[in-house]
C-alpha cells in the first residue's frame, strides 16, 4: 500500500534554508510578514540564473511605444501567433515550448484527476495548458497555468477563465521556475487559488500550498501518493508513477 501524504505546515515546517532571499521586498520584509505568501527554493530557484536560462521578457515588442509593465490583453490578444507568452502586471514573458517529460508530467496527472471527478461527478472540472486564464479580471494579466481544477463554471468564457481556478498546478523548467517559484505564487495566492502545487523534476520533489490554512509549502519527495487539500485528500495523485516518467527523462 503506497505512503499517503497529508500536509500540515505546522506539523512539517519549511526548514530555514528552503526560503528564497529573492523573495524579500525593498522594505526588507518577507512576503509572509505582510501576509502574504513566502516563496520557497524549489530546485533551481534558489541558484543563480545562468544567462539565457531564465524566462526572460519579450526580446521584441508589437507595440515600441509601450514599455514592459504598459501591456495589456490587447497587446496579449495581438501578439504573433508562433510565439507562446504570458502576461503578468503588464509584463511579457515568452514561454519556451515544454520539453518532453514536462508534457508528460502534465498530461499524467491530468488523467487521473479526471478519472477522479468522472466517478465523482459534481461541477468541478480539470483542464490542462494551454488555457488562458485572466487571473485577475483586469487587462494586465493573462497566464497559462500548466494545468487547472476549475469549480464555478461562471468563470468559463469562449477564451478560456475569468477569475482565479480553485487549483493550479506548475511543473518546473529552468527557464520558469523563478516565476512560479515567485511571482506565480504570490500572484496566485493573492487572486484567490485555493490550493498550489509545484512539481520540480530536477529535484524529485512536490511542493504544496494550502491558501486556505496556511502560507507555508509542504515539501514531499516524489513517492508514494500525495492529495489535494481542497478535496479532504480524497483525490490522490500516484508520486511514484511521476517519478517513474521523470527517471526515462532523456539527457
Amino acid at each position: 500500500m503506497k505512503e499517503e501524504k497529508k500536509c500540515s505546515a505546522q506539523e512539517n515546517p519549511v526548514p530555514e534554508t528552503a526560503m528564497s532571499e529573492t523573495a524579500q521586498g525593498d522594505s526588507g520584509k518577507r512576503p509572509s510578514e505582510e501576509g502574504h505568501a513566502p516563496a520557497a527554493c524549489c530546485g533551481y530557484a534558489c541558484q543563480e540564473s545562468r544567462p539565457g536560462v531564465q524566462e526572460s521578457a519579450a526580446a521584441y515588442e508589437v507595440r515600441p511605444e509601450k514599455r514592459q509593465g504598459e501591456y495589456t490583453i490587447e497587446d496579449y490578444h495581438a501578439w504573433p501567433e508562433e510565439e507562446r507568452i504570458e502576461l503578468i502586471d503588464g509584463v511579457i514573458y515568452v514561454m519556451e515550448a515544454p520539453n518532453f517529460v514536462h508534457q508528460r508530467l502534465a498530461g499524467r496527472i491530468f488523467s487521473q484527476m479526471e478519472t477522479y471527478f468522472r466517478k465523482k461527478g459534481g461541477e468541478c472540472i480539470p483542464l490542462i495548458s494551454p488555457i488562458n486564464v485572466r487571473l485577475d479580471c483586469d487587462d494586465k494579466t493573462m497566464v497559462q497555468p500548466d494545468l487547472v481544477i476549475l469549480c464555478d463554471r461562471d468563470k468559463i468564457k469562449r477564451w478560456g477563465i475569468m477569475g482565479a481556478p480553485d487549483f493550479i498546478l506548475e511543473i518546473l523548467s529552468p527557464s520558469t521556475q523563478r516565476k512560479d517559484c515567485i511571482k506565480k505564487l504570490q500572484k496566485y495566492s493573492d487572486a484567490g487559488v485555493k490550493e498550489y502545487w509545484i512539481i520540480d523534476p530536477g529535484k524529485r520533489l512536490l511542493l504544496t500550498y494550502d491558501f486556505t490554512r496556511d502560507y507555508l509549502p509542504c515539501i514531499y519527495p516524489l513517492t508514494g501518493t500525495a492529495g489535494l487539500a481542497l478535496y479532504d485528500y480524497e483525490l490522490q495523485i500516484d508520486l511514484d508513477e511521476i517519478a517513474g516518467l521523470i527517471q526515462d527523462w532523456p539527457d
